[in-house]
């Protein structure tokens, strides 16, 4: 496949590297000369310093063979009239980055088609929403939602009250059949396993399961895990993701946030009516703990630092707040999470690959998902008429070392937690959890 990237910020970059491996024929566009000179440096890519919508720089981007356009510039209006232009040369597919809520809003002026984008990705709505799930679920370090939520995936990290630990994973059939679960993945410090039965979880492992969305709640008090009912939560950050954090939760839970721009502050306090806005440095130890830090039931840091966003992230669990949700850009930095004492950890840049990669993918695979720190993947196949998965029960069929099947949705839209006797049939989804290194053995099943 064909593809031009327009922009090779954290975003672009990110998605670069990881279409990579798949073998694309891959071209980048960026109009800053550091970045570019970082993405010839560290990218399997071509790339053309100059700008995202010159018809001489896209040209030699050679966008008249382009399947895919990908416009992830900093400019929703740059990205938006690439689009347009890309629509004029006959490319199938455009993405555009766009931050500005308006051009989302059902009431724009332009339509999606006028517009020129097939996929518009706001990234900060994305991770948003991402934070919203894990706040709504208050014991999860990770949440990740598939096939529209039918099929829930989901992180916890297990404390030395776990009814589960040191217990060979075999011995706990009970545990994983009632309600139907499956443990995916088991993320111990720096290392991900994919487990089989003579595994034991240890205090402090981060576990990986995917189970129905109604039985999480019952998966979570096997795992010695309860929900706690949040009511006050404190947000340092004032841009547009902690304000649409604030705009889902401020109904029925006490809002706080903590921005350090004066004008910022003043319209968010306009904006929200039922948040109380505080105009300070959120890294101020006094003035967190002047306004209740200590008290509140979850802390989240969505600045634009990470540095910031990390160290009042470990204020917060210093002070016994029950869990803080951490937003990082590095993405080195998730997997120091467990040994530094972070709860969640949320990547935007992360969050947008992902899917933009889904719906570059389409054709292939029904979703496709990566875990800040996860060494792993989460794919879901869909079964063809010649794929191998179809032709026994999975007990009679070698998966691939290094990967598991995780669920299975039928086609009447039911879900299956699989066993050794399931049968997958032609046109079924089937959730994935691999390691990278196990990708090429799964596809060929499939």
């Amino acid at each position: 496949m064909n593809i031009l990237i327009l922009g090779a910020g954290d975003i672009g970059f990110q998605l670069c590297k990881r279409l990579a491996p798949e073998r694309h024929n891959i071209t980048m566009i960026e109009s800053d000369t550091q970045k570019a000179n970082r993405a010839k440096e560290y990218l399997d890519a071509f790339v053309i310093e100059g700008d995202a919508t010159g018809y001489k720089q896209l040209e030699e981007g050679n966008i008249q063979k382009a399947d895919v356009v990908a416009a992830l510039t900093n400019n929703d209006e740059v990205n938006l009239m690439a689009c347009r232009i890309a629509k004029k040369y006959g490319v199938e597919v455009t993405i555009a980055r766009v931050r500005n809520p308006d051009y989302c809003s059902p009431g724009f002026v332009l339509s999606k088609e006028e517009l020129g984008a097939d996929y518009i990705i706001q990234p900060e709505r994305q991770t948003a929403k991402a934070i919203v799930r894990l706040i709504r679920q208050s014991s999860a370090t990770d949440i990740i939602e598939i096939h529209s939520g039918k099929i829930r995936m989901f992180g916890i990290r297990l404390d030395d009250n776990s009814p589960l630990l040191h217990t060979p994973l075999k011995e706990l059939g009970r545990v994983f059949s009632d309600p139907p679960t499956t443990l995916v993945a088991i993320k111990r410090r720096q290392f991900t396993i994919i487990p089989r039965g003579d595994d034991i979880l240890v205090k402090g492992d981060q576990v990986f399961l995917i189970t129905h969305p109604d039985n999480m709640e019952k998966v979570l008090a096997n795992f010695g895990k309860a929900d706690s009912k949040v009511e006050d939560i404190m947000i340092i950050g004032g841009g547009l993701i902690g304000r649409y954090i604030a705009e889902e939760l401020q109904k029925d839970i006490n809002v706080k946030i903590i921005e350090q721009d004066e004008k910022k502050s003043i319209y968010l306090a306009e904006k929200l009516k039922n948040t109380l806005v505080i105009n300070g440095d959120g890294s101020d130890l006094d003035l967190l703990t002047l306004e209740g830090l200590q008290d509140m039931d979850e802390f989240i840091t969505v600045s634009g630092d990470d540095e910031t966003n990390i160290i009042t992230s470990l204020l917060a669990r210093h002070l016994k707040v029950p869990r803080t949700i951490t937003l990082i850009s590095k993405l080195e930095y998730s997997s120091l999470a467990p040994s530094i004492g972070m709860d969640a950890v949320i990547s935007k840049q992360l969050i947008t690959v992902n899917s933009i990669q889904k719906f570059i993918r389409r054709q292939q695979v029904a979703f496709f998902a990566e875990i800040p720190g996860v060494d792993a993947e989460i794919i879901e196949y869909i079964a063809g008429e010649k794929s191998k998965i179809i032709r026994k029960p999975l007990k009679d069929t070698h998966f691939p070392n290094h990967s598991v099947i995780g669920a299975v949705l039928k086609k009447d839209g039911m879900l299956e937690i699989p066993k050794g006797d399931t049968h997958i049939e032609a046109g079924e989804k089937v959730v994935v959890f691999m390691l990278p290194r196990a990708q090429k053995a799964v596809e060929k099943l499939f």
